[in-house]
């Protein structure tokens, strides 16, 4: 588990007990997907996980018993966001492939995604929660050249 400070005002720490993905999601691509959704410092965990491990988190905190893309954990918003965000690699790589999207572009998309939960965004308050937690992840991920990941054909 190494820790990383750059870029300035994130550390972050990648876990990958899956593997499956460690070429593909480097250190230095994963926090440049969190800062750009960052505003302001922050200390996250990232962590890919298999079926089982993603099943059972969903379980235990969500009692949903399934695995799911991503799960955060947001511990603190101010003055430092603190927070783990869990990937399921299977998932994230069937969801990619029935969707027809670029794993990486999806695995961006949810890191992104993710961060934006534990500064407060939350698309299940209501619809316009929604359409603007989803134009954020827009913006953001036009900033990093990734395709919009709602668009249609994406």
């Amino acid at each position: 588990m190494a820790i990383d400070s750059a870029p300035p005002g994130l550390a972050l720490s990648l876990q990958q007990p899956d593997g499956r993905h460690r070429t593909l999601l480097s250190r230095r691509r994963v926090a440049k997907w969190l800062q750009a959704a960052l505003q302001g410092p922050a200390e996250v965990t990232v962590r890919v996980v298999g079926d089982e491990e993603g099943r059972a988190l969903n379980l235990a905190y969500r009692q949903s018993d399934h695995a799911t893309n991503v799960l955060t954990f947001d511990y603190q918003r101010e003055p430092v966001v603190v927070a783990d965000l869990v990937l399921c690699a299977a998932v994230v790589e069937r969801e990619a492939h029935a969707q027809g999207k670029p794993l990486l572009a999806h695995y961006a998309h949810l890191v992104v995604h993710g961060a934006l939960h534990a500064q407060g965004w939350d698309h299940e308050v209501d619809e316009a929660a929604a359409r603007a937690m989803e134009q954020r992840e827009r913006e953001i991920l036009q900033a990093l050249g990734v395709p919009d990941p709602y668009a249609q054909g994406n």
